[in-house]
């Protein structure tokens, strides 16, 4: 990963913080405060909050949607970017939490990520015009 964020330290030189990494700990600091211990979850509960950030994803999907001026027959609407912006971080909120509820880290998060975009750039390269089930079973 190589998006870094500069701080600086007392001797005041920079200190590199990976991004994506500084996020999963903010998430999980967030999900303790509330009281949601990610990590050790039985199947059962990971089970149950998987299903609750999916839900809560689609509630954060539809205020998105709500963000921009989807209703063709009304001319009252306003795209809301600024609104949209917030929607699409209170996505990643979730997103974080399912990933780490799975046991996955920002660097599995990102291989996977890098894995993936293999196989679709290979799909568009194909044509992808069947579907192949193995193509993503090593990720």
């Amino acid at each position: 990963m190589t998006d870094t964020l500069t701080t600086e330290n007392r001797t005041n030189l920079p200190i590199q913080i990976d991004q994506l990494r500084e996020l999963f700990r903010m998430q999980q600091a967030l999900n303790q405060r509330i009281g949601v211990q990610t990590e050790g979850m039985s199947d059962e509960d990971k089970t149950k909050w998987i299903l609750n950030y999916c839900r809560a994803m689609s509630q954060e999907l539809a205020e998105l949607t709500d963000s921009v001026p989807w209703k063709w027959w009304a001319k009252y609407q306003k795209f809301d970017e600024q609104n949209a912006r917030v929607e699409v971080v209170d996505l990643f909120h979730f997103l974080i939490s399912m990933a780490q509820v799975l046991g996955m880290s920002a660097d599995d998060v990102f291989n996977a990520y890098v894995k993936k975009n293999e196989v679709n750039f290979k799909r568009q390269e194909s044509g992808y015009v069947e579907k192949d089930h193995a193509d993503s079973k090593h990720i």
